[in-house]
């Protein structure tokens, strides 16, 4: 026989489906509050409708009694159809819920209580969320429902947890929320890792919401309620462990909440039963699933946040910026203050440095100009210099201070010297190449900054602090004021040296932005010294800002005296490679002059003033003539 239990409140839907011509004679309708009435032996097949709440018990009486089931879902059951692949036409629906299953599923209990769905412990926006919620929405209704969920961060806290899994691994970690799912069943957390679910290999997944920062929640926010690509890697905040049984023990009560509606309470104590219930599903349900089975189980929470200091910090909110573990600030400070000290080896290495780079740039030698960049350790205090100013430190930044003004006092003073008994005066490109610092070196500095940083904090990258030193290039400057200082042209010096104090500040100010968004300082500790060198950073600027607009306009010259053509007397007149040199009293425009015949001084004279007034300034031209044969 053929039992088909119905909530009283679906009886309309039952009446007016009873006129299908899919239904055998031998079926016998029972509403839900009669269940216990049900003779296990007299069943062949049951099919049910009802709510979450009702169809669970159903569940339940087939799986003990080893019955065959079938769900016929009401129109407003969405959820309940996509997670089963359930079609939507009910006479499909019913001759699917009337044929028994071949395979059977999988079962997942929470404290005893049959999952259909999915459990929430404490709260894990979006990931508790189906993807319905995205159906049909524009980019802008994303956005709208991106801003309201991030408007739950205020309310999300960390909460020390231990788990434990089948085979009695222990893991402490600290997380605001974990969603336990059997099926795919297009939720967020599902669809984030839907490898790792299959409906019968006896294993449940957990996921774990664990954000250290609102920075990196919001990227997960983003990329999973406004983009339109699931993300194919799992999230920084996000980890998992797939297991047959999870122990759940919070340090303290959390909500549990089971299908969106039945309560629990913790500890939570997860267990699947393998392959122990023969229920009606879609074909499609099967091909979402992931075939292979696998009898290991798999974790991946190493980083996610367990020691108890990162708890309890987390634990009273979650931070703008993410927060350094004890081990990290240690071992970061420890190294930051041994290289922030004045020694004997740092000096030595700095007068090196700058000899080769002083010689370098006499010979006008890129290559050897980069090599003294690699050996000079003037980095190393700059950053010890911008965590002092961070942390109010006194002693990292004395110390990060004091060796900065003795090592450029050492650098300029030696290429100085090395300028003075050079029987050379030339200024080569090289030089001169650090004789225009702009704003769009400050950027540069800033840049290298974030990424001297980043390496200093990641000890598995600091071979990549070599490349930032070439980067921001610090001894090379400061070796051309040095040589400016030798030659006693101050316009030479002033240059030069202030290419290395935008680079200096740039450096600091960026490196100590960097350590805040690494959690190494709290934002109302560092404030105070932000906000000095942002100051210092502003009236730096404005220099450079003036060289900026100079170069735009130097630019803007050069196109114009470069695309200048023209015939004089009997000659055509073109200008090539054309430069425009500052002097103190009278700029220079040095170019090229392609004629097609040898001019006389009046033609020459007529000329210059073609070019000056082009340019609409006075200047000293000083041409190369090439005539064309």
């Amino acid at each position: 026989m053929i039992i088909y239990v119905y909530s009283e409140e679906d009886f309309e839907f039952i009446e007016k489906n009873k006129t299908l011509n899919v239904w055998p004679g031998d079926i016998k309708y029972i509403p839900f509050s009669k269940l216990d009435t049900i003779e296990p032996k007299q069943v062949a097949h049951l099919l049910v409708t009802g709510c979450v709440k009702e169809i669970k018990p159903v569940m339940q009486f087939a799986y003990e009694y080893g019955i065959s089931l079938g769900i016929i879902p009401t129109p407003e059951q969405k959820e309940l159809r996509r997670t089963f692949a359930l079609p939507f036409k009910i006479e499909e629906i019913a001759m699917l819920a009337l044929t028994p299953a071949e395979k059977k599923l999988d079962l997942l209990f929470c404290n005893g209580t049959i999952v259909l769905q999915e459990v929430v412990i404490g709260d894990a926006p979006p990931l508790d969320h189906f993807d319905t919620v995205l159906k049909g929405k524009t980019f802008f209704d994303r956005v709208k429902l991106f801003w309201l969920t991030l408007r739950k961060v205020k309310t999300l806290k960390h909460t020390q947890m231990k788990i434990k899994d089948a085979k009695e691994n222990a893991f402490d970690i600290s997380a605001v929320g974990i969603v336990g799912i059997e099926y795919n069943n297009a939720t967020f957390a599902a669809k984030l890792l839907s490898s790792k679910l299959s409906a019968n290999d006896g294993k449940l997944l957990l996921v774990i919401l664990a954000p250290t920062s609102i920075m990196q929640y919001i990227g997960y926010l983003f990329k999973s309620l406004v983009s339109y690509v699931t993300p194919k890697t799992v999230p920084d905040s996000v980890g998992y462990i797939s297991s047959s049984e999870i122990l759940v023990a919070p340090q303290h009560d959390l909500p549990v909440r089971i299908d969106s509606s039945e309560r629990a309470e913790t500890p939570v104590a997860l267990k699947v039963k393998q392959e122990v219930l023969a229920l009606s599903v879609g074909e499609t349900f099967w091909e979402k699933q992931n075939g292979k089975k696998s009898t290991k189980d798999s974790v991946k929470i190493d980083h996610l946040p367990s020691d108890k200091e990162s708890a309890e910090y987390l634990g009273k909110a979650i931070p703008l910026f993410m927060h350094a573990s004890q081990e990290q600030y240690t071992s970061l400070f420890t190294n930051l203050r041994e290289e922030g000290k004045l020694n004997s080896v740092y000096i030595t290495l700095l007068i090196l440095s700058t000899m080769i780079a002083t010689f370098g740039l006499f010979i006008n030698s890129s290559s050897v100009v980069i090599g003294a960049m690699l050996l000079a350790p003037l980095m190393q205090p700059i950053v010890s210099l911008s965590m002092g100013v961070l942390r109010q430190d006194t002693t990292l930044e004395i110390n990060g201070a004091k060796s900065i003004f003795w090592g450029v006092l050492a650098v300029v003073l030696t290429a100085a010297a090395i300028a003075s008994f050079t029987p050379i005066d030339r200024l080569t490109s090289e030089m001169a190449g650090r004789l225009s610092p702009t704003i769009l070196d400050l950027f540069v500095a800033i840049v290298s900054g974030v990424a001297a940083a980043y390496v200093k904090s990641n000890e598995k990258i600091l071979g990549s602090l070599a490349g930032v030193a070439i980067a921001v290039a610090l001894v090379p400057p400061l070796a051309v004021a040095g040589v400016g200082l030798g030659w006693a042209d101050w316009h030479m010096f002033n240059m030069a040296f202030l290419l290395f104090v935008t680079n200096l500040v740039g450096i600091v100010l960026a490196a100590a932005l960097t350590f805040v968004f690494l959690g190494f300082s709290p934002l109302y500790v560092a404030k105070k010294g932000l906000l000095t060198w942002l100051l210092i950073v502003m009236l730096v600027s404005i220099p450079l800002y003036s060289a900026f607009s100079q170069m735009k306009e130097d630019v803007k010259l050069q196109k114009t005296l470069s695309n200048l053509a023209f015939t004089l007397g009997e000659h055509d007149i073109k200008l090539t490679d054309v430069r425009l040199i500052h002097r103190p009293e009278l700029d220079e425009i040095r170019c090229e002059v392609i004629s097609s015949g040898i001019l006389n001084k009046e033609e020459k004279k007529v000329l210059k003033e073609t070019i000056l007034r082009s340019i609409g300034k006075q200047a000293e031209v000083i041409a190369t003539f090439r005539y064309r044969l």
